[in-house]
């Protein structure tokens, strides 16, 4: 009898070990998307550029053409488009760029962007200071937005045997519909006032 219930205790313990490994391996998982995009945007791994505040970097007469790059997923009922198509800078100078957002459509509607840089080789040294990536934006019906983004160019590139090379890179955006855009359709009230401020600062 005490061999049956040491077994089923046995049992038990098995089974709640293997219930915490598989919740802790699922929270990990979730974990590591975040980690990985923190990762990128410091190392600039995958095309990722680093993001930071300007750094003390002397600027150079060594110049370089940026490209700008939107896109939208289809879900998302907006046009989306650069200012410029292209800029040329001095590298370690830092330079504003923007795209414009408008949504076309009578009610609210949200979207978030992510962004990367090419050629990989060269994402390490474009740094971005400031931009719209990342966060909620939310815009009014027929609302037009202007959203910013500030960078430089480390000229430590024309050290790096591998990439100073690299005459022209492309700072690309994609916008895709939030996942709060369902409930501002059923209620644009659920705005908040801080929101709402944002929405009347940003417009042009």
């Amino acid at each position: 009898m005490k061999t049956s219930d040491n077994i089923s205790k046995q049992k038990n313990i098995t089974l709640v070990a293997s219930i915490s490994l598989a919740l802790f391996m699922v929270s990990v998982s979730f974990a590591f998307v975040p980690l990985y995009n923190f990762v990128c945007s410091i190392t600039g791994w995958g095309g990722t550029p680093n993001i930071t505040q300007l750094m003390d970097v002397e600027a150079s007469n060594s110049t370089m053409t940026i490209r700008f790059d939107a896109n939208i997923d289809p879900a998302l009922p907006w046009t989306f488009k650069p200012r410029e198509k292209s800029m040329e800078i001095n590298l370690g100078k830092e330079y504003l760029a923007s795209y414009l957002s408008t949504n076309p459509t009578s009610h609210i509607t949200s979207g978030i962007s992510t962004f990367n840089v090419t050629p990989i080789k060269a994402a390490q040294y474009f740094t971005k200071i400031d931009c719209f990536c990342f966060e909620e934006q939310i815009l009014k019906p027929h609302q037009t937005a202007d959203m910013p983004v500030s960078f430089y160019v480390d000229p430590a590139i024309l050290d790096d045997k591998l990439a100073n090379d690299v005459k022209t890179i492309t700072l690309s955006y994609t916008f895709y519909k939030s996942l709060e855009d369902t409930s501002l359709d059923e209620d644009p009230n659920s705005i908040n006032n801080n929101q709402l401020n944002s929405l009347e600062t940003a417009a042009y």
